[in-house]
């Protein structure tokens, strides 16, 4: 079952997800312009900012928008949904801004109102695997009529797409007709973000789904980046690595696994 119509502004992917690793580890979870909501089945999520911070536990997650990669830890298998969401996703299924997401690492209880997709965990582990996207595109679509407020205004809208799309701040502020100081505030108060680091965010997204498919000189070019190095230095900030460390350490897994299939939430990965 392919994502509906009606949820296609909001969710950007559906994964149903079983992933053998091997043997517990940890995984980065990487900054992007979608927000990450999991739903984990058989056992807690446990996610952190990394070494010397608290990790917080919970059977579901939502990340807002970050700049730094979050750490994962597994036990050797993960069973569940993932979900990526715009930032108007976020406002039309939860009924606040993105921007409220900044930089955290949060479970449905604390985002979500009762009944709708607070449960979703609970009745996840009562259901079939083969019927989890179904149940979750159904509770969505019932938190989509349950909130039913109108989005960012459309320039806002228009903004993000200029700015995922490689232009300049300037440039967008000139398309939208507001001050470059106008549309800034605009874009920090529906993402978190300033436009100049959604901007980067989104390159960063686009040489991710480019390097180990090219060599990393042509990906650079093809993402946006001056050079080589230009991408190597922004994935030391956003990952926390090279590309290269990232290929050998990490891939596949379940966020990649998102970005490279259709969203057709009855297909369920398998690692081995």
């Amino acid at each position: 079952m392919t994502v509906p119509g009606v949820l296609r502004p909001y969710v950007t992917s559906l994964v149903t997800y079983d992933v053998d690793f091997g043997a517990p580890g940890v995984h980065r979870g990487m900054p992007s312009t979608e927000i990450t909501f999991v739903l984990s089945v058989d056992e807690p999520l446990v996610t952190s900012w990394g070494s010397g911070t608290e990790p917080v536990t919970a059977w579901s997650l939502v990340s807002g928008l970050h700049t730094r990669p979050a750490a994962i830890h597994h036990r050797g298998h993960q069973r569940g949904v993932q979900l990526g969401l715009t930032t108007a996703g976020v406002r039309a299924l939860f009924g606040m801004p993105a921007a409220a997401w900044r930089g955290e690492l949060l479970a449905l209880d604390q985002v979500a109102a009762p009944g709708g997709v607070r449960d979703l965990p609970e009745r996840l582990a009562e259901a079939d695997p083969q019927t989890w996207g179904q149940l979750v595109v159904a509770r969505l679509v019932g938190a989509l009529a349950r909130y039913g407020e109108p989005g960012p205004q459309a320039e806002v809208g228009r903004a993000l797409a200029l700015l995922t799309g490689g232009a300049g701040v300037q440039e967008v502020a000139d398309d939208v007709g507001y001050s470059r100081r106008r549309i800034s505030d605009l874009v920090r108060a529906e993402t978190g973000v300033a436009p100049k680091q959604f901007q980067r965010l989104a390159r960063f997204d686009r040489s991710r789904g480019l390097v180990g498919r090219m060599p990393l000189a042509q990906a650079a070019m093809a993402s946006g980046y001056a050079d080589q190095a230009h991408l190597t230095r922004e994935w030391h900030e956003f990952a926390g690595c090279t590309p290269t460390t990232w290929l050998r350490e990490e891939f596949p897994f379940v966020q990649d696994l998102a970005d490279r299939q259709p969203v057709d939430s009855r297909h369920e990965h398998r690692t081995r």
